[in-house]
């Protein structure tokens, strides 16, 4: 009788922790008879289980979810099952890579987290679906939770279709949410960031071993939403966040820059995962503190290539809406995938040069052909050390550091268009040549 009573107890509490998925939305199938609730979307039209609309693509299932995103919705307008209907369970390595199929008319974030029944959250993961009106299955990766107090009791889900500013009302359909295991370990950088070439004169530092730094007064605010770690790649001190959603850095009080002599805002980065990279410039203002009402800030986006070093050497003049440069702040970092970025930045400094080199160089640089599709053959009189493209707006695209004797540029991942080409040399000089990518 015991022994019964036992065997009872344990199959009572395996069920109540089991985790009901994958999410389909089929008859008879998770999802299908759960109680979702719209949020945040004026009215909350409720979510629909509606004839999947394309089984040409990647999705050839019968039904999937339709949430229509109201134009005059929030940003963060969604749809939540009820707690419990996805069972009660862990994120571990076991299931913490979670997909979801979209099919949406715009391009924007989708958002997902996860709830615990006293209302505690995983925060959400943002990722943007690459293509419209076809199923695209993005991937949320909630490693960096794994172990903290969130990740356990979990017992609902929430799905952010559209989150996004929205300019028009949006029918945003997704399906297929289901929960893997890790893959393989991410890569890391085997070399550090090249040091840069400028002098000390010219340089206000705010993380380099090449320059004296200033004082700053944190890496990591206590708002930002990622995981910071000190770290060293060959001797050199390398600053490695993970989990990143945004971070801020500040330099306030005393430490308050005044870069207005400098003319460029220059750093180095490496990430294994991240498609977008944002750097974002603070000025408190003249009262020199947050929100006092004279604050100004400016967030420019780039597109790094991974697991390469990129140099993002940025005219400060790029920051449009900075009043001034007298009172720098803060510099937020901040990207996508977002939540679970890996970012390592090196070599944080402004200088007031237009490069760290001579520019007076008697070479001459030959790019062809041009146009051009995937390659650009380059020759000169001098070899190359690096090459770096920019695209009409000034924006820094691809960074290649070169091996002996390479002559060739990998240009297939270029959107068409009008591109410059800098190429640094190994007698310390740089040439540029315009060219157009078919």
């Amino acid at each position: 009788m015991h022994k019964l009573l036992l065997i009872c107890t344990f199959v009572i509490s395996f069920l109540s922790t089991a985790q009901n998925s994958p999410i389909t939305f089929e008859v008879g199938e998770f999802g299908s008879t759960w109680t979702w609730t719209v949020f945040e979307n004026i009215g909350n039209p409720p979510l629909e289980l509606v004839t999947n609309p394309d089984v040409t693509g990647i999705n050839s299932s019968a039904t999937a979810a339709k949430f229509t995103a109201l134009q005059g919705g929030m940003p963060y307008a969604g749809v939540e099952c009820a707690h419990g209907d996805v069972g009660t369970f862990t994120l571990t390595p076991l299931n913490c890579i979670v997909k979801i199929m979209v099919n949406k008319p715009v391009i924007s974030n989708v958002g997902i987290k996860f709830a615990t029944g006293s209302g505690a959250s995983t925060g959400e993961l943002l990722v943007p679906n690459t293509q419209i009106n076809k199923w695209e299955e993005l991937t949320f990766d909630f490693t960096p939770i794994l172990g903290l107090p969130t990740s356990s009791g979990i017992n609902q889900v929430i799905i952010f279709p559209d989150f996004q500013n929205r300019a028009s009302t949006n029918i945003c359909y997704f399906d297929n949410l289901t929960f893997g295991v890790t893959g393989p370990p991410l890569g890391t950088p085997m070399t550090p960031a090249p040091d840069p070439n400028f002098a000390a004169v010219d340089v206000i530092s705010m993380f380099s071993n090449v320059y004296t730094d200033v004082p700053v007064n944190t890496w990591q605010t206590s708002w930002s939403q990622g995981t910071l770690n000190d770290i060293q790649i060959q001797g050199n001190d390398t600053k490695k966040y993970t989990g990143l959603n945004f971070v801020g850095v500040e330099t306030t009080g005393s430490n308050i820059l005044n870069v207005s002599n400098m003319t460029h805002l220059y750093l180095n980065v490496w990430t294994p995962n991240m498609t977008e990279f944002r750097v974002k410039l603070v000025d408190f203002g003249n009262d020199l503190t947050y929100a006092g009402g004279d604050d100004t800030e400016h967030e420019l986006t780039f597109n790094p290539i991974m697991e390469n070093w990129i140099t993002l050497d940025i005219p400060l003049t790029n920051f449009v809406n900075l009043a001034s440069n007298n009172h720098i702040a803060q510099l937020i970092f901040s990207g996508n995938p977002s939540g679970s970025g890996v970012v390592y930045v090196d070599n944080v400094l402004f200088h007031n040069v237009v490069t760290g080199i001579d520019e007076t160089s008697q070479e001459i640089l030959h790019v062809y052909p041009n146009p051009a599709n995937d390659f650009l053959n380059i020759t000169g009189t001098t070899e190359m050390e690096r090459l770096s493209i920019f695209d009409v707006s000034g924006k820094l695209v691809q960074s290649t550091e070169l091996t002996e004797n390479a002559n060739k540029c990998n240009i297939s991942m270029l959107n068409q268009g009008a591109y410059l080409l800098v190429a640094q040399l190994k007698n310390g000089t740089v040439q540029r040549e315009h060219f157009i990518k078919e």
